[in-house]
């Protein structure tokens, strides 16, 4: 595959675009800018809601955005949201209040893409303060649809608590992680970033042959999965989860040594 070339350059943001200090550097802008230029765009991939990708959007100036594990496609140039996969209140109910009955000390939160609410008890670690975010009843919270459940554990290890939140939730939704702490990440069943990513492929008439994946995080698996099966090419990050670099086919530098585009000025050699 030395002489192999992307038509579709697609990253998730944090730990992997975004170095450290959240800023994407002036290489791996300007990498990005000379694929742009031969007409392979960038799509992100990442975890965040669409209200945390506004200064994403001014350093790239545009494009196009899976956000929130693949329940929300927002058009970044825009700034709209041009699909969403919510999770419905009956399945929220359901599995909250098993979650609430196996492991009482598991509190949530909510992601309405343009709002966030958190119940009482739930320690958030971004966000206080901020525009949009509020404390909310349980009840409050599943009355409507979501574009991501989050359930958090002060006590357990991340691993474990992730792992019991998946034997509860079983097919209702999706669960993955995309940090060091106990927080699992729920989506409707059968959301993931993959099937976000492969619709905004198919629209452009790409298909995961043609697409280079980079990540760093479990949420980021069933993408690379879909490339990697694909015959395209998944990178993870030098300080990968162990999960990520499993299913890779690659490995890049760190986020902190732009990684990004080191990788794809290799490709360019």
């Amino acid at each position: 595959m030395s002489d192999w070339r992307p038509k579709l350059v697609v990253s998730d943001l944090d730990g992997t675009l975004l170095r450290g200090d959240e800023t994407i550097s002036d290489a791996t802008l300007a990498e990005l800018g000379r694929w742009a230029a031969d007409g392979v765009p960038l799509v992100l991939a990442t975890g965040r809601p669409p209200r945390w990708m506004l200064g994403v959007r001014e350093r790239l100036g545009g494009g196009t955005a899976v956000c929130c594990n693949g329940a929300v496609l927002l058009d970044l140039t825009q700034f709209e949201v041009v699909a969403e996969w919510p999770l419905e209140p009956p399945v929220l109910a359901e599995i909250t209040g098993e979650l609430r009955r196996r492991q009482p000390a598991t509190w949530f939160a909510v992601e309405y893409g343009d709002q966030f609410r958190h119940e009482p008890v739930y320690q958030p670690r971004w966000d206080v303060d901020a525009p949009g975010v509020a404390v909310a009843t349980l009840e409050e919270m599943v009355a409507r649809p979501v574009a991501k459940l989050l359930a958090r554990h002060e006590d357990l290890p991340r691993d474990a608590f992730v792992d019991l939140v998946t034997e509860v939730v079983g097919d209702r939704a999706t669960v993955t992680n995309s940090s060091s702490d106990a927080l699992a990440e729920i989506s409707a069943r059968g959301v993931t970033k993959a099937t976000g990513l492969a619709r905004v492929a198919a629209a452009r008439g790409v298909g995961p042959e043609d697409v280079v994946y980079f990540g760093d995080m479990p949420n980021d698996v069933p993408a690379f999965d879909w490339v990697r099966e694909g015959g395209g090419r998944a990178v993870a990050m030098a300080h990968a989860h162990p999960e990520v670099l499993a299913a890779a086919t690659d490995v890049t530098e760190s986020n902190d040594e732009d990684g990004v585009a080191v990788f794809l000025a290799g490709l360019r050699a």
